[in-house]
């Protein structure tokens, strides 16, 4: 074997590594002060004891997790082990020291249990409409993809299954788990709502939800058959998938197929987050109590 120089970890190499790059992308975009404003008046004061970890290092802990899918041990271990991820939290272990993984734990308790999820992606959207991501005049379009997660994921060792998730079927297949239905911008492909429900919630219950007002047409896939009828959304034209087996049926050229054609070229963009989070994220399946 051979042996370590002095100068090891001073190499001369400079290659720069899609991680770093993506984590320093994230630290120009995100609206950091908004967040830590939102999430503020629920954080442990510490007036006695340890002083708490900031809120803005715990909650670049809580994004590290969500974007590499990394449980709350092995995100700790990665925080001693990475030094890229310490620098992306602004954490000096000197001096800060690393939150273990009770604390990251609980602080993703925090988010739940006031439901803060939603109040920071309003301020993502708030952020957003300032910068001009979604100017007031073009029409807007919503649609909707759904993770049904595998099956026994809720069932827990004593027996008590996960309250937020529930069975469905589909297909002959069964899943136990949540659905996610979200929102998105056709302009920038940006998610601008997301509804979680039990995944045996119909696709139509949550629909009105995913809408922010200002739509001129909404695109959905054919799980949204009817969506007119359910609800009153006047001054807004739904664009509804045709069914894939009559879809199958249709002339290659025809009018109908080129109209549907149409619509898939838009509702897609929908799709693309689901992929992130999925292939890029890992969350493929996830397990987590107290955040829907």
């Amino acid at each position: 074997m051979n042996q370590l120089r002095l100068g090891n970890g001073f190499e001369r190499s400079t290659k720069r590594t899609r991680r770093p790059a993506f984590l320093e992308e994230m630290l120009a975009v995100v609206p950091w002060d908004g967040l830590v404003a939102r999430i503020a008046p629920f954080a442990p004061a510490g007036a006695t004891g340890r002083p708490p970890y900031p809120v803005l290092l715990l909650l670049r802990v809580h994004f590290l997790q969500q974007w590499f899918s990394l449980a709350d041990e092995a995100v700790e271990e990665a925080l001693h082990d990475i030094p890229v991820y310490r620098a992306f939290a602004g954490i000096d272990p000197g001096t800060t020291g690393i939150p273990d993984a009770t604390t990251i734990l609980r602080f993703r308790h925090l988010l739940g249990r006031h439901d803060l999820a939603t109040a920071l992606l309003r301020t993502v959207n708030d952020v957003r409409e300032a910068r001009g991501a979604r100017p007031d005049g073009p029409p807007r379009h919503a649609g909707r993809c759904d993770d049904r997660r595998g099956p026994g994921l809720d069932e827990e060792p004593d027996g008590h299954g996960e309250p937020e998730m529930h069975q469905t079927r589909k297909g002959n297949q069964w899943f136990s788990g949540m659905k996610a239905h979200s929102g998105v911008d056709a302009d920038s492909g940006l998610v601008h709502t997301v509804v979680a429900t039990p995944a045996n919630v119909h696709d139509l219950a949550a629909a009105g939800s995913l809408l922010h007002g200002d739509e001129v047409i909404v695109h959905g896939d054919s799980g949204y058959r009817g969506v007119a009828r359910w609800w009153d959304t006047p001054g807004v034209a739904w664009m509804v998938a045709m069914p894939p087996g009559r879809r199958r049926l249709l002339a290659p050229r025809s009018a109908e197929a080129v109209v549907e054609r149409a619509k898939a070229s838009v509702r897609t963009k929908v799709e693309h987050p689901f992929r992130v989070i999925k292939r890029q994220f890992g969350h493929v399946k996830a397990r987590y109590r107290g955040l829907a």
